[in-house]
């Protein structure tokens, strides 16, 4: 969980509500090595997604507009794409994406692994302690292949077969506003994997 950090000064303020305040929270080798990685995922985001502070973490995500089911269909939350974060042990990115798009987190570990960099990795999370370690043009092909309806179609198919939400084929991309369902979300995805 991010939060101040005391002595160790890594950890951005959870109570950030922009990313320039997040980063700037950071003491000044964290927060290059955080602004390389974002300027990587916006270079390489595809149109339609939003950048912001979600969750504690610079995020990127679907927005309300474009998804009003929201995550885990709480309407207040947009769908996340990937996050970034600081946090005491090093730092992480977060890629949600991988849950309902198993042949792109088989593709990223394959290509990861031909950058010859060293993966660090759960499920989802992507650990590294420096920008170096960090196979950064991965990351950035990675979060390129996603578009906004690929992944709203992928989320969708994720919770249909986990037993949540909609069925994959109602309304179009999920855009009916009839439902007001409330499951269990995925963000225990979110933690330290």
């Amino acid at each position: 969980m991010l939060g101040i950090s005391g002595g160790a000064g890594i950890l951005a303020n959870m109570t950030a509500s922009t990313v320039a305040q997040y980063l700037a929270a950071l003491p000044p080798g964290r927060r290059a090595a955080l602004s390389a990685v974002r300027k990587a995922i916006n270079e390489n985001l595809p149109d339609g997604y939003e950048e912001g502070i979600q969750f504690g973490m610079i995020g990127w995500y679907v927005p309300l507009s474009v998804y009003p089911a929201g995550y885990g269909e709480n309407r207040k939350v947009p769908l996340p794409l990937v996050a970034l974060a600081s946090q005491k042990s090093g730092m992480v990115l977060h890629f949600l994406s991988f849950y309902g798009h198993p042949t792109l987190s088989t593709w990223f570990v394959s290509e990861y692994k031909k950058s010859g960099k060293k993966l660090d990795m759960g499920k989802g999370c992507v650990r590294f302690k420096s920008l170096e370690d960090l196979a950064l043009d991965v990351v950035g092909r990675t979060v390129a292949r996603v578009s906004v309806e690929e992944h709203i179609a992928n989320y969708r198919a994720a919770r249909a077969l986990m037993g949540k939400g909609r069925n994959v084929g109602e309304g179009a991309a999920g855009l009916s506003k009839s439902s007001t369902k409330k499951g269990p979300v995925l963000e225990r995805k979110f933690s330290n994997e």
